[in-house]
């Protein structure tokens, strides 16, 4: 199974901005520990993390093709990337959305995310171990259905 993991505006800055919120651990820190999960699940990623969302559209357009689901975390995007948002829905892949923190914690009960009603699994709140989670969720999900494993 081949995952592609794609990560909003600002989480290159994981370690450094609003630690109280997002922890101390470093977006190439939690890719390493994706990269374990995977190779114990006998799986690939590819990453990409970009703070313009036609960046990442262009990367899901280049390489959806290849994939058999994905992991958005769309952090700033969350309340706002329509364009981002639709790319992922054409996709038809299984998607999993992740959000480090509680997103209605720190946004309040009217907080808007435009992904929610396109994830199979959605997970906020698990800090960076959300990563790990939604991946096994993603291969345990394909090995029921017979997806690619």
């Amino acid at each position: 199974m081949h995952v592609g993991v794609l990560n909003g505006p600002n989480l290159d800055r994981l370690g450094k901005r609003r630690p109280e919120r997002y922890g101390t651990r470093t977006l190439a820190a939690i890719v390493a520990d994706l990269e374990a999960v995977a190779e114990r699940l006998g799986a690939r990623v590819s990453h990409v993390q970009s703070n313009h969302e036609g960046a990442l559209l262009d990367w899901l357009h280049d390489r959806q093709d290849g994939l058999d689901a994905l992991i958005v975390n769309p952090a700033g995007l969350t309340p706002f990337g329509r364009p981002l948002r639709d790319g992922l829905a054409d996709t038809g892949l299984p998607l999993a959305i992740v959000h480090i923190t509680q997103l209605y914690r720190f946004e309040g009960r009217d907080a808007v995310d435009l992904f929610r009603d396109l994830a199979t699994v959605s997970i906020a709140g698990l800090g960076w171990r959300g990563y790990g989670v939604a991946l096994e969720s993603l291969c345990g999900s394909a090995a029921e259905t017979g997806r690619a494993t």
